[in-house]
């Protein structure tokens, strides 16, 4: 767009030049279609390929990215909280100790918590 509004902008400047003007003419015509591409760089409705259009799409999908990456972090941490239940409550068969079924289940519910979290309003916590 800067290219084509500074090659409309150049070729104004011959116009100050003592040309026929039928040339003038057809400078004019081409800095009126540079003018229009420009224009239609900025903003094209009809398609949605224009910069303010373009614009808006990046920042939803930007917003969206953000959404989905906190749920992911959720998830993760939930996970790891659910694997090292599962890790202590085998300890905890293994050892028969007492102590390690509360740590377990303690973690479980973390992680649960935090799945829950994850799958309901992922941006409610910034980890």
């Amino acid at each position: 767009m800067t290219t084509i509004r500074t090659a409309a902008e150049t070729a104004s400047l011959t116009l100050l030049n003592d040309l026929p003007a039928a040339t003038k003419e057809a400078i004019q015509k081409q800095i009126d279609a540079w003018n229009a591409t420009a224009a239609r760089y900025e903003s094209e409705p009809q398609t949605g390929e224009g910069r303010k259009e373009l614009t808006e799409r990046a920042l939803k999908a930007e917003a969206e990215r953000d959404h989905e990456l906190a749920a992911y972090h959720l998830f993760e941490i939930g996970s790891a909280a659910s694997q090292l239940a599962i890790v202590l409550a085998s300890a905890a068969i293994i050892t028969g100790a007492t102590f390690l079924v509360y740590m377990a289940g303690g973690l479980g519910i973390v992680g649960a918590g935090f799945g829950v979290i994850a799958w309901l309003a992922p941006t409610m916590l910034h980890l």
